[in-house]
């Protein structure tokens, strides 16, 4: 197996002041952006706030994914949170401060909840997390397509504890994930402390890893899936995302049609020479 590439190529923070990438678009506060080979780290840096959610935060996730999209050369990212000074800290979900306010601002028109939970894309994202990720921060987990959690993160929807709803895709994003009784007690109890290792355990989580370990675990398998076809890794994602839940028909239907899609492009034949002349291949994404 390659090792990831991860040679630093840009470094841009969302400080509202400084052009983010190619296109020189001026982009909120609270976001850092780092670009390594082909994967995008994406650091949600508000820990005076435990890394919660407010306008900022959210304009800057959907904007981070909109630069992650549009560069070619990015073929997964990685989303995590800021060590605060208390410690690890994945995102606390939703500032109540500013839901007592202006809730709506917490929401972005692409993205919802955190520029994120409803937004369509076509790469992957791992959620890196460290530390709690509670509310809208498992929300925010539930909305990305991998979950690499260190031994000290826990996940909970906690809206009950204060008259609200979790209605950023926690009531039927973690019924497919966990039990449905699983689902049910977190829901109904508002507990904060379910632990990794039992997330683990269910699938939640896909690779358990120490504390302050994350991050550097989320690269590993950011690697391991940019060492294969980019185009076929999307195509495979649609694919998994819509027609899991669908008749086979549709399975067969669009898994024909992807197949078909590969054919006609450049990394087909590089594939292909690769295997034949023992090579690792070099994916062009076209």
């Amino acid at each position: 197996m390659r090792a990831a590439r991860v040679v630093t190529l840009s470094v841009a923070s969302f400080d509202g002041t400084r052009p983010l990438g190619q296109g020189g678009r001026i982009v909120p506060a609270m976001i850092d952006y780092e670009k390594l080979g082909n994967v995008a780290v994406i650091t949600i840096n508000r820990p005076n706030a435990r890394n919660a959610v407010n306008a900022d935060v959210a304009n800057g996730i959907e904007s981070a994914i909109d630069q992650m999209e549009a560069d070619d050369e990015v073929w997964v990212g990685i989303l995590t949170g800021a060590k605060t000074e208390k410690g690890y800290i994945f995102c606390a979900g939703a500032d109540l401060k500013m839901m007592s306010v202006d809730p709506g601002g917490m929401q972005t028109e692409r993205g919802g909840f955190g520029g994120i939970v409803t937004r369509e894309r076509t790469k992957p994202i791992i959620a890196a997390v460290d530390g709690p990720a509670l509310a809208g921060g498992t929300e925010i987990v539930l909305a990305c397509d991998l979950v690499v959690a260190s031994r000290t993160a826990v996940f909970g929807i906690p809206e009950v504890k204060r008259n609200l709803v979790a209605a950023a895709g926690g009531l039927f994003r973690l019924p497919r994930k966990l039990p449905r009784n699983v689902a049910m007690e977190l829901a109904l109890t508002g507990r904060l402390d379910f632990p990794a290792e039992r997330a683990h355990h269910f699938g939640l989580v896909n690779v358990l890893c120490e504390e302050g370990e994350a991050l550097e675990a989320a690269k590993v398998l950011a690697g391991q899936i940019t060492e294969n076809a980019p185009l076929a890794v999307r195509e495979s994602r649609k694919i998994v995302l819509e027609a899991t839940d669908q008749p086979d028909e549709i399975g067969w239907k669009m898994s024909g049609e992807g197949i078909v899609k590969m054919f006609g492009t450049e990394d087909f034949s590089e594939g292909l020479n690769a295997f034949i002349e023992k090579r690792a291949p070099q994916w062009k994404g076209r």
